[in-house]
C-alpha cells in the first residue's frame, strides 16, 4: 500500500541515536538496575496545587469542548508572563495554546513554510526540528554553532545562510542540547537579519525559566520584531508537567488566527481542566519552579566537576536547562562506541549528541533528571568505565 510523501519527510535523521535510550527504558521497565540519563523528563512531581486544581475542574464539569485557542484566563496568564519577561506589550488575543511546545513548533512550520522554501535552524538543534520543517515541504538550512567557539552564533554565518528562498529562522534559546542561551548581541544579529531580509523568527524559549546565573534575554526584548516574531513556550519542564501537554505560541494576531484554523483541523482545543491547572501553575507555583531550577543547577555543577576530573572527558557547563554536553573524544572512542560500551558495562544510558546535528559530533548529552543519590551512583559508574578504558 502507498503512503503520502509526508511520511518520508517526517522521518528526520539520526533516529539510530535513540535506540540505546529505548533499550535502557525497556530494561528499566523490566526492573533491571539501569540509570537513564538519555532523556529530559523531569523527575519531580507536578506541584500539588496544580493537580488539585485539575481535579476540582473535573468535578466542576470542565470536561467539554473548549475554545480552540484556549481559555481566556490561561491566555491572559501567558500574555502577562510574556509581558513581564520581555516588555513586549501583547494581549491574550496574541496567544494560542497548543499541545506542548512541539505542537506549536509544528503548527508554525505548516503556517509559515511552503514547498521549496528554506528555514534556517541553529545547530545543534532539538531532534524534531528537521522533520518539522520537512513536513511543510521546506528545506532545513543549518547554521552550525561550532563547539570550538563555545556554540556561539556569528553574524556572518547567519547571513551567509540566507537565500531568496529563506522564509524563517528557527532556534531554541536556551538550547537543547547545549544549554547555551543566546546573548543580546546574538539576538541582535537575528533581529537585524530578519528585518533586512523580511524573515519570520520562531523562538523556542521553553528553557527560559531555567537560566541559572544572570538574566534571561527573550527574543521579544529586541526592537522591530513585533510583526514577525513567534515565541514558543511550555510548562513541560519548568513546572514538571511534561505529560499534561501544555504549550503556547505568542504571535502577531494574523498568525494566531492561522494557527487557530489549523488547530480546528488537528487539535480542536486543550481539555478545559488541564487549562485551569496550567493557569494555576503560572499564577501560583513560581516557588516550585525556582526549587526545581536550583536542583538542576546543583546537579549540573556536580556533574561538571566530576566529569572534568575524569580522563578523556570535557564537559560544557550550560547556561540553563537540565542537560550537559560532554566531549568524549579524549577517550579515544567514537561516540556510539562510548555510549554503547558505557551502557553495556555500567547500565548508564547517555545520548549520542549527533542526533542534534553534526556540529555536536564527538559529544554525548547527559541528563540531570534523576535524584542526587541516583546521580552520584551514575557518576561513580561512569568514572569506573572511563578509568578502565
Amino acid at each position: 500500500m502507498k503512503f503520502s510523501s509526508l511520511t518520508d519527510r517526517v522521518k528526520g535523521g539520526a533516529a539510530d541515536a535513540w535506540d540505546l535510550h529505548y533499550a535502557a527504558k525497556r530494561a528499566r521497565e523490566r526492573g533491571e538496575d539501569v540509570i537513564v540519563l538519555s532523556v529530559g523528563d523531569p523527575d519531580f512531581a507536578t506541584p500539588d496545587g496544580v493537580v488539585e486544581r485539575a481535579y476540582e475542574a473535573i468535578k466542576g464539569g470542565d470536561t467539554h469542548y473548549t475554545s480552540i485557542a484556549g481559555h481566556h484566563g490561561l491566555r491572559e496568564a501567558i500574555a502577562a508572563r510574556h509581558r513581564a519577561l520581555s516588555g513586549q506589550q501583547v494581549s491574550a488575543d496574541q496567544v494560542i495554546t497548543t499541545s506542548g511546545a512541539q505542537n506549536a513548533l509544528f503548527s508554525c512550520a505548516l503556517c509559515l513554510l511552503d514547498h521549496g522554501d528554506e528555514a534556517i535552524v541553529l545547530q545543534p538543534m532539538y531532534v524534531t526540528y528537521e522533520a518539522t520543517v520537512q513536513a511543510a515541504g521546506a528545506t532545513l538550512v543549518p547554521v552550525v554553532l561550532d563547539a570550538d567557539n563555545g556554540f556561539r552564533l556569528r553574524r556572518e554565518a547567519l547571513e551567509a545562510a540566507v537565500t531568496e528562498r529563506t522564509r524563517a529562522i528557527f532556534y531554541a534559546s536556551p538550547s537543547n542540547p547545549t544549554g547555551i542561551a543566546l546573548n543580546q548581541d546574538e539576538l541582535g544579529y537575528i533581529a537585524e537579519i530578519a528585518q533586512q531580509y523580511d524573515l519570520w523568527v520562531v523562538a523556542d524559549e521553553v528553557y527560559g525559566d531555567f537560566v541559572f546565573d544572570g538574566e534571561f534575554h527573550p527574543t521579544a526584548s529586541q526592537s522591530g520584531l513585533d510583526d514577525r516574531l513567534i515565541t514558543i513556550g511550555s510548562l513541560s519542564k519548568s513546572y514538571a508537567m511534561s505529560g499534561w501537554r501544555v504549550g503556547w505560541a505568542v504571535a502577531p494576531p494574523a498568525m494566531v488566527e492561522n494557527m487557530d484554523k489549523l488547530a480546528l483541523c488537528m487539535l480542536y482545543g486543550l481539555p478545559g481542566f488541564i487549562q485551569q491547572a496550567a493557569q494555576y501553575a503560572l499564577e501560583n507555583c513560581r516557588a516550585d519552579l525556582e526549587r526545581m531550577r536550583d536542583a538542576y543547577r546543583r546537579r549540573l555543577q556536580t556533574m561538571h566537576a566530576a566529569f572534568s576530573a575524569m580522563p578523556g572527558l570535557a564537559p560544557l557547563m550550560p547556561d540553563a536547562g537540565m542537560f550537559m554536553l560532554v566531549d568524549v573524544r579524549g577517550t579515544g572512542l567514537e561516540v556510539p562506541e562510548f555510549a554503547q560500551g558505557l551502557y553495556d558495562t555500567t547500565g548508564v544510558s547517555v545520548l549520542d549528541a549527533t542526533a542534534f546535528g553534526q556540529s555536536a559530533a564527538g559529544h554525548v548529552r547527559v541528563s540531570a533528571t534523576v535524584s542526587e543519590a541516583r546521580l552520584a551512583d551514575a557518576i561513580g559508574r561512569i568514572r569506573g568505565f572511563v578509568e578502565g578504558l
